[in-house]
């Protein structure tokens, strides 16, 4: 009976040695956002759609526009220009001093930056 209680004790404390240990939300692992597909170039006040994956949420996103080809610098779009936001489209409107012509177009979640695509905005 000794043995079969000794015996418990070292394979609970096994099992606790295996499990996964809790992760705070500055520990989480971010998966890079990615972009599919934007609707075609709108004028100011148009409707902008972004397209993919792992988009995040307004509360944690941006959607930067007339960035280098790297994502760096250009225009953010303010929290005002959302209509809708999931994990896999944003729904904008075009703000009237956004920069006019083509640019490449990020979304950042978490201090991550998404693929770039190109969009352009009209006169």
């Amino acid at each position: 009976m000794l043995r079969f209680f000794v015996a418990s004790l070292l394979m609970a404390g096994g099992l606790v040695a295996c499990a996964p240990a809790q992760q705070s939300a500055s520990q989480m692992v971010t998966v890079t956002p990615m972009l599919i597909k934007t609707s075609e170039s709108a004028p100011r006040g148009g409707t902008l759609t972004v397209q993919g994956r792992y988009l995040g949420g307004p509360s944690t996103g941006k959607v930067r526009l007339g960035a280098s080809e790297t994502g760096d610098g250009g225009y953010v779009f303010p929290a005002s220009a959302v209509q809708s936001w999931t994990d896999t489209q944003i729904v904008l409107t075009v703000p009237a001093d956004a920069p006019v012509g083509g640019s490449w177009l990020f979304v950042e979640v978490g201090g991550m930056k998404s693929t770039g695509l190109p969009f352009s905005v009209k006169q």
